[in-house]
């Protein structure tokens, strides 16, 4: 039993591998793209519309709340980045219907890959909302002795993302295959529905810590306000 689409090799050079984690990755964004792609090709405004235009825009508007939510202002101007997140590790998890998948984010090179996009994505908003100045202040708030344990907090919440991730996605496909072993025709049906759920929660508690991050990043900072003029 394999604990990793790393452990799975397609093909070998030298150094340089070819892997399940490489391979479904790229199988993935192919999917999301080719996807989207024929689903906005003829997108309506009239009252008759596609079926896949519904559900996109259900999807959209969803996400778009929910970003809402969390606190930050102008979702649509997130809603590209936490989209892709949530729909590419909900799929991730979505696929491990088809037999010989291995859902890529059950490798930790995947998920401290999506971990990294968000510590990117947190000083990149961030500064965008606030400019550079008053972004680096946050990490001198309250006081400058704050300084490196804000710091060294940038570092452990990316690490605890992609650990958290990672942990939740292998322990499902390591207990569909150990009871895939022992009771091979219930328990693994029942498993199977269980980890898509899983991975459809997980993918959402993912998306929504990241705009948590970003939210704190790009709150307007407090601001003293003028003495009034004397009468």
């Amino acid at each position: 039993m394999r604990l990793s689409p790393d452990q799975l090799v397609f093909w070998q050079h030298g150094f340089f591998k070819l892997n399940g984690t490489l391979v479904f990755t790229w199988a993935l964004m192919a999917l999301l793209a080719i996807g989207s792609k024929l689903i906005t090709r003829q997108l309506s405004v009239d009252l008759t519309r596609a079926r896949w235009q519904s559900l996109l825009e259900i999807i959209v508007t969803g996400i778009a709340t929910q970003i809402e939510e969390v606190g930050l202002r102008h979702p649509r101007k997130y809603i590209g980045f936490f989209g892709t997140l949530f729909l590419f590790v909900a799929l991730a998890a979505l696929c491990t219907v088809f037999p010989g998948y291995e859902p890529p984010t059950a490798s930790l090179s995947t998920t401290a890959a999506l971990a990294i996009c968000v510590f990117v994505a947190v000083p990149v908003f961030g500064i965008a909302d606030q400019g550079v100045g008053g972004y680096l202040k946050t990490y001198l708030e309250p006081t400058i002795i704050m300084l490196p344990f804000n710091l060294i907090s940038e570092a452990s919440r990316t690490l605890a993302l992609a650990v958290r991730l990672f942990g939740n996605m292998m322990s499902g496909a390591m207990i569909i295959g150990i009871l895939l072993t022992i009771t091979p025709f219930l328990f693994p049906i029942v498993m199977t529905v269980l980890g898509l759920l899983t991975g459809v929660v997980q993918a959402y508690i993912f998306s929504i810590l990241a705009a948590v991050y970003i939210a704190a990043a790009t709150r307007p900072r407090a601001t003293t306000p003028a003495a009034s003029p004397a009468t």
